[in-house]
């Protein structure tokens, strides 16, 4: 009898183990997405300026990461997009109050020492599971984001951002976030 007990018990834990990883959380599914929008650009980025420099990855940033962006969303049913307190694109990276209070502490975050790619934040807000995943300043990320930009990549930036503000960072900092939300 104890031999039936423990196999069915061990059954049922297998079952619920099995539910839990097809069912994915809303965290584990933001991270995946969040972690797919940096492997679909950053090689397309990496491409780009190995080809032409600065002036053609800011074109590429322009031009396909909201196109990755609203791709993403399309697939999965979330809003996914960037956001930044010191924004490059106004009419795409606008935080919003609560997105404006997660990339505050994300800099806290930083500042007392986190690196940036193990900074991320989810919670449920009005009926939605909201997440962000920080995007911190790597050494490539400095020929455009960086202090002394060059002439030729800030006529690049005027050109695609007539009201950029993200430039002047330093290497991990953290320089806006992966934002992604969905309803419940």
């Amino acid at each position: 009898m104890r031999l039936f007990l423990c196999a069915a018990a061990l059954v049922a834990t297998g079952g619920v183990a099995l539910a839990d990883e097809t069912a994915p959380t809303p965290e584990q599914e933001a991270r995946a997405l969040a972690g797919q929008f940096v492997s679909r650009l950053k090689p397309q980025l990496k491409k780009a300026m190995n080809e032409g420099g600065p002036g053609v990855a800011i074109a590429v940033c322009a031009e396909t990461a909201p196109a990755i962006a609203d791709d993403l969303s399309a697939e999965s049913g979330w809003t996914v997009k960037r956001v930044s307190l010191r924004t490059r694109n106004s009419s795409r990276a606008q935080p919003d109050e609560w997105e404006q209070a997660v990339l505050y502490e994300f800099n806290r975050r930083q500042a007392e020492g986190e690196l940036p790619a193990r900074i991320a934040f989810g919670e449920v807000v009005d009926g939605q599971y909201r997440f962000m995943q920080a995007q911190g300043v790597e050494p490539l990320c400095l020929l455009c984001h960086g202090k002394g930009i060059s002439d030729a990549t800030q006529a690049a930036l005027d050109k695609y951002y007539p009201d950029d503000q993200a430039t002047g960072y330093s290497l991990d900092q953290v320089r806006g976030a992966i934002s992604l939300s969905r309803p419940l």
